[in-house]
């Protein structure tokens, strides 16, 4: 089975790069205000899909709560245990107001998205007769659910991503969920926006999914920080997102919102300190937390999650549409300057992959750089004089093996034979075994980013005109 397919479709009208910059005086203040450390340190960053950055507006509240209260751990009568789980649960409740889900969901904080995926992975009751399908394009700690599946006896396919935009095979992935075994343990699982190609995948699969008897799960890590996710219109069954990638402090939080009528399916194989309300060791029985509490183990960061309803007290000031507005412009600046970029004898000097259809994307783009003799140049080689330069990008396959095969063509047939094999393996022993280029670029813009970035990145990719 392949994991991409040919599609042939008339491309978007391309965005115009001249056009008028959108809020440009407010984003130029808010650079000024909260990231001044940009240029303070004379640094370019693109990297924004890794990773937010950090603006000052957080760190004096943060400083500010922890000066000025005293707060304990949670799950106590005393003062300071109660401050502490105020400030908490006003962080869940903003959360819950953050994606519409106030009366339908249930907030579980976690270590990351990551941590919240696995949640899913251990608890959901995967059996014999279970179905779990999910796209291609999928992070790891997505793709990584499927050895749970795998390891009580179920059925794990991948839907197709069709390679010219990198866009769902929409006809494939309604085959393979029309065509599952009927069973109760039936999960499908994507990405609202690509941490790779930074494609919008059409949320309309999750209802279209739950109608054929699939519980969804939604990985809106890369899709929240810049587009609004209302669950009242969309309502999946259990949605993972990482706060530092929607307002970059602090690190080590996420959450994983469960809808009510869907929280009863998670079986939860374990049981730790704070997600019981009764054990005994003569008896050895207990009596699980019921709600959130049952999946947050151990001690909750509670001197840092209060700063979650100031993050995104923040972003909501800003404004989703704002921000998307503002990231739509600097992504098509982008595209559009380095898509025209030729050598002197016309061979292109970037390959831009994924659709240029902008309503449908993020704000990252997926390239790669060629000589002026069609042969590539390594993204290590890239990235090095990106670094020399202060310019913050990221190469690589970003923890997204799916993209990475399909942009790169890379067949089943040859993975089988790589895997086959060998008992170890690494991204180089891989390239010298299939002889293939892999990995890629990706820059990503965001609520700091400004014109002169773009420049400077784009210079960078001008110096590689007739290189040989």
């Amino acid at each position: 089975m392949e994991i991409f397919s040919k599609k042939t479709a008339p491309m978007a009208a391309r965005g115009n790069g001249d056009a008028k910059e959108p809020d440009a005086a407010f984003f130029a203040d808010l650079r000024s205000t909260e990231y001044a450390n940009l240029d303070a340190q004379k640094q370019i960053y693109l990297d924004y899909t890794g990773g937010n950055l950090v603006p000052k507006r957080l760190l004096d509240q943060h400083h500010r709560l922890l000066t000025e209260q005293v707060l304990g751990n949670p799950h106590s009568t005393n003062p300071s245990s109660q401050m502490a789980t105020h400030l908490v649960e006003a962080s869940r409740q903003a959360v819950l107001a953050f994606f519409n889900a106030q009366s339908d969901y249930e907030c579980i904080f976690t270590s990351n998205a990551s941590g919240a995926l696995k949640i899913i992975g251990e608890s959901y009751p995967f059996n014999a007769s279970s179905t779990f399908i999910l796209t291609s394009d999928n992070h790891n700690s997505v793709n990584g659910i499927r050895e749970f599946c795998k390891g009580k006896g179920g059925t794990t396919q991948y839907a197709t991503v069709h390679y010219d935009d990198l866009c769902l095979d929409e006809e494939n992935l309604q085959q393979l969920l029309e065509q599952a075994p009927p069973s109760d343990t039936r999960l499908f699982a994507f990405p609202a926006q690509s941490n790779v190609s930074g494609i919008k995948h059409d949320l309309s699969w999750i209802a279209r999914a739950q109608a054929l008897g699939f519980d969804v799960l939604l990985d809106a890590a890369a899709y929240v920080p810049t587009s609004k996710l209302d669950l009242q219109k969309h309502q999946p069954d259990f949605v993972s997102a990482s706060f530092y990638k929607i307002f970059g402090y602090p690190t080590g939080l996420g959450c994983l919102l469960v809808k009510k009528t869907s929280f009863h399916k998670l079986v939860k194989p374990w049981f730790a300190g704070g997600t019981v309300t009764m054990v005994s060791v003569v008896e050895q029985q207990k009596f699980l937390a019921e709600g959130h509490e049952r999946f947050e183990d151990g001690t909750l960061s509670y001197n840092t999650l209060p700063v979650v309803k100031y993050g995104l007290d923040y972003i909501r000031e800003i404004g989703h549409e704002r921000i998307g507005r503002r990231l739509r412009f600097l992504s098509e600046y982008l595209y559009e300057a380095l898509s025209s970029l030729k050598h002197d004898n016309g061979q292109p000097v970037v390959k831009i992959f994924g659709t240029n259809d902008f309503s449908i994307r993020g704000g990252n783009l997926l390239m790669n750089f060629f000589k002026s003799d069609g042969g590539s140049i390594p993204f290590e080689t890239f990235e090095k004089e990106a670094n020399a330069l202060g310019i913050s990008i990221r190469s690589g396959c970003f923890c997204n093996p799916g993209i990475d095969e399909i942009s790169n063509c890379i067949t089943h047939d040859e993975m089988a034979q790589y895997f086959s094999g060998r008992e170890k393996g690494d991204y180089y022993d891989m390239v010298a075994y299939l002889g293939k280029m892999r990995g890629a670029i990706r820059a990503s813009v965001g609520v700091a980013t400004n014109v002169a970035d773009l420049h400077a990145f784009i210079g960078l990719v001008k110096s590689l005109k007739n290189r040989v």
